[in-house]
């Protein structure tokens, strides 16, 4: 009883605290605060429930059982992050996101390819991961390769949409004066159609960042060595170890959610003259 009351007091305290500091003038330090105290008051809510209501560990573990799993499982931890995000992740975003940047400057160019590939491209956006990783793991073997074959085709096509909608974001008049200034394709791409497009790339970054980690973990379900973030957690479960499966969990949160930040940071500094970075300041 005393932990629902424990669970029930964080409720009301978080609430509270958020409360008052949403009236309060907006600062950067406001932005901060107000997500980790909101996230705080869940983990407490969590750990009085759990305590309270007596719930088996296998069904959900508490917040401080897995925080102690995450410290004594650190060195499982890093090399399936090396191998899920580093190898598997961040190689195939930066092989598709820059394969999709440059076929939307060429499919910019020919609007014959414009035509015909952005239909093929939503086709196979479309296509469910988990239809695709069985038979990229059979043509890429059941290392990092195939992983990273994974996430090339779930970012790629939204990496193209977004960069091919933003090299149509400058308007009929600015193109007209470029070419009045006698200004060459490259040059009007560098210097008009390049920087209109920056908010639509940094949006299909942003997106890919996401696609990219549920991407390389969902393959890793389909066969990979005997590490990595998917695999663990398929073992894991069958073994009925929650705490390092949530370990796992608590891993890509971070992760995803720093990798999402880091982009966010690069396009307020490349973009701060768009009116939607200059109403956050």
């Amino acid at each position: 009883m005393g932990w629902v009351i424990f669970a029930l007091a964080a409720w009301g305290i978080g609430w509270a605290l958020n409360v008052w500091l949403s009236r309060r003038p907006t600062t950067q330090f406001l932005r901060l605060a107000m997500p980790v105290v909101f996230g705080l008051t869940i983990i407490a809510i969590w750990e009085g429930v759990v305590r309270g209501f007596d719930i088996s560990a296998v069904l959900l573990p508490t917040p401080s059982a897995i925080a102690v799993r995450f410290v004594a499982s650190t060195d499982i931890l890093w090399v399936d992050f090396v191998q899920t995000v580093i190898k598997g992740a961040l190689s195939g975003y930066v092989i598709g996101c820059g394969a999709a940047f440059l076929t939307a400057v060429v499919m910019d160019r020919f609007s014959f390819l414009r035509r015909g590939l952005l239909p093929v491209g939503n086709f196979v956006a479309a296509l469910p991961v988990v239809g695709m990783a069985p038979i990229l793991v059979m043509w890429f073997g059941f290392d990092w390769q195939s992983k990273a074959a994974v996430v090339v085709v779930m970012v790629f096509f939204p990496m193209l949409v977004n960069t091919v909608q933003g090299l149509q974001a400058s308007s009929q008049m600015q193109r007209d004066l470029m070419q009045t200034y006698a200004a060459s394709p490259m040059t009007a791409l560098i210097k008009l159609r390049l920087p209109m497009a920056m908010p639509f790339i940094f949006n299909g970054l942003k997106i890919a960042t996401t696609l990219a980690l549920i991407g390389a973990i969902v393959a890793e379900f389909f066969g990979s060595p005997i590490q990595g973030m998917g695999f663990r957690i398929s073992t894991s479960v069958g073994q009925l170890a929650l705490d390092l499966v949530w370990a796992e969990i608590v891993v890509a949160a971070l992760v995803g959610s720093a990798a999402y930040g880091t982009v966010a940071l690069i396009e307020r500094v490349v973009t701060f003259w768009h009116p939607s970075q200059r109403a956050r300041q």
